[in-house]
């Protein structure tokens, strides 16, 4: 534990921070992963709304850096050429 008092806030902003983006990186995850689910299961309008806020959280991903902006596209990307392909088979 250190001694000097900004270096002990700093451990405790550090703390609260890790946990407030493992939150967040966890929820993001998850909406991902719901959106890739509606997507395999062929429901169109559920995927439709699934993809739409899984993109909503990479973007605020990027925004807060918990995700690179390159890898955050290219999961968008594949997400929504997936979408696509889904909506002109149905």
């Amino acid at each position: 534990m250190p001694n000097i008092k900004s270096a002990v806030k700093r451990v405790k902003t550090n703390d609260k921070r890790r946990l407030l983006n493992a939150s967040q990186k966890s929820a993001l995850r998850t909406a991902v992963k719901a959106a890739d689910t509606a997507l395999a299961n062929n429901e169109a309008e559920t995927a439709k709304a699934a993809v739409a806020l899984a993109s909503k959280k990479l973007d605020k991903a990027v925004t807060k850096g918990l995700v690179h902006k390159n890898a955050a596209s290219r999961k968008k990307s594949r997400l929504a050429t997936k979408l696509n392909a889904l909506l002109a088979q149905a």
